[in-house]
C-alpha cells in the first residue's frame, strides 16, 4: 500500500465525491476550455490540499462532512490548479508533474486565461453559496501568494536574499495556501476560535517544512521531483544556498554570486555550486531547519483526540519530508 493511499484510506469516500463534484464544476460552454479542463482533471497530482481539508474537518468534526467542506476543498484546489498554470507562465516551464504544461500545449495567452477561469469559479463558488467566510480566507491568500512571487522575482534580480526575506517568500508563496486548507476545514465545522488558530498554524508549518523539502530537491539526484540544480539555473536563493552564502569567506561569496550571475550556467558549474554547498554545511542546516518545522506541526496536533484522522494528517506530516518528489 503506498503512503498517499494508507494518508487517504479514512477520506476516500469522500474523496471519491470531491472528484466528481470537482469535475462537474470544471465544466464549460466554451469547447477549448473543456478540453483544457479534461486534460488537467486527468494529470491531477496528489491532491493533498483537499485531502488536508477533509482531514482536519473530520478531525474537528468527529468524522462529519458538510457541503460547505466540500465547497473549500473546491476552492482550494480551483485556486492552486490557477496559481500552478500562472506559475508554469511566469517560469516559462514547459512540463508540470511529468507531462506539457498548459502554456507549452496552447500557449501563454490561453494558459493565463484558462488560469483566470478557474480563479473566478473558485470566487463564485464562494460568493453563490455566500460562504463569505471562505472568500475572506482565500482572497486573503491569494494576495499573499502574488506578495511573495513578485517580492522573489525582486530580490532573485539583485541576489540578495537574506534568511528573513526567504521566510516571508515561502511563507507567502506556499505555506498561505497550506493553511488557509487548514483555516477553511476548520471554520466549515467550529467556531472554535482556539481550534481554528491551532489548525491554521498547523497548516503554515507544514506549508514550510514541505517549501524547504522542495528546496532540497534541487541538491539531490537528477529527475527526481525536478531537474537538479534548475534554482541554482534560475538564480532563486534557497536555504542552503542562502547559509551557504553567509558562512563562506568572502572570495568564496564572490564565486558563487558570479557563478550565479551566468547566464548560461553549465551542468558543470552547477555541480560544483552544489557541491559547495553540501561541503559548507548548506545542506545539513536546512534539513535541521526543515526537521523544526516539521516537529512544530507534530506539536500542533497533541492536543487534539487521538483518532484515524489525526493518526493520517501524523501520516501526511511525515510523508511531506520523507517524500521523494
Amino acid at each position: 500500500m503506498s503512503k498517499v493511499y494508507e494518508i487517504r484510506e479514512p477520506i476516500s469516500k469522500e474523496m471519491e465525491v470531491f472528484e466528481e463534484k470537482f469535475s462537474k464544476l470544471m465544466l464549460s460552454k466554451v469547447p477549448l476550455l473543456n478540453r483544457i479542463t479534461h486534460y488537467i482533471i486527468k494529470r491531477k497530482g496528489k491532491q493533498m490540499r483537499p485531502m488536508l481539508i477533509f482531514l482536519c474537518s473530520k478531525l474537528l468534526s468527529n468524522g462529519k462532512v458538510n457541503d460547505k467542506v466540500y465547497r473549500g476543498a473546491s476552492v482550494i484546489e480551483l485556486i492552486h490548479t490557477a496559481t500552478l498554470i500562472h506559475d508554469d507562465v511566469v517560469d516559462e516551464s514547459n512540463k508540470r508533474r511529468g507531462f506539457f504544461s498548459i502554456n507549452a500545449i496552447w500557449k501563454n495567452k490561453i494558459a493565463v486565461l484558462v488560469g483566470d477561469f478557474l480563479l473566478s469559479k473558485g470566487m463564485l463558488l464562494c460568493i453563490d453559496n455566500k460562504d463569505y467566510d471562505i472568500l475572506d480566507v482565500i482572497s486573503e491568500s491569494v494576495k499573499q501568494m502574488s506578495e511573495g512571487e513578485l517580492l522573489q522575482i525582486e530580490k532573485t534580480k539583485k541576489l540578495n536574499i537574506d534568511e528573513k526575506t526567504y521566510f516571508e517568500i515561502i511563507q507567502k508563496k506556499t505555506a498561505s495556501l497550506i493553511s488557509s486548507c487548514c483555516k477553511i476545514a476548520a471554520i466549515s465545522v467550529t467556531t472554535n476560535s482556539n481550534q481554528i488558530e491551532k489548525i491554521s498554524k498547523l497548516g503554515m508549518y507544514i506549508g514550510i517544512a514541505f517549501q524547504i523539502k522542495d528546496d532540497l530537491f534541487d541538491y539531490g539526484k537528477s529527475r527526481i521531483g525536478k531537474p537538479r540544480g534548475i534554482d541554482i539555473k534560475q538564480k532563486k536563493l534557497t536555504l542552503p544556498l542562502i547559509y551557504t552564502l553567509n558562512n563562506v569567506e568572502k572570495k568564496e561569496r564572490k564565486w558563487i554570486v558570479n557563478s550565479l550571475k551566468k547566464r548560461n550556467k553549465s551542468r558543470t558549474l552547477i555541480n560544483q555550486i552544489i557541491s559547495l554547498v553540501k561541503e559548507r554545511g548548506g545542506l545539513n542546516y536546512a534539513i535541521e531547519t526543515m526537521n523544526k518545522y516539521h516537529q512544530l506541526s507534530l506539536k500542533e496536533l497533541e492536543d487534539f483526540q487521538d483518532s484515524r484522522y489525526k493518526d493520517s494528517l501524523i501520516s501526511m506530516i511525515n510523508y511531506v519530508i520523507q517524500r521523494k518528489y
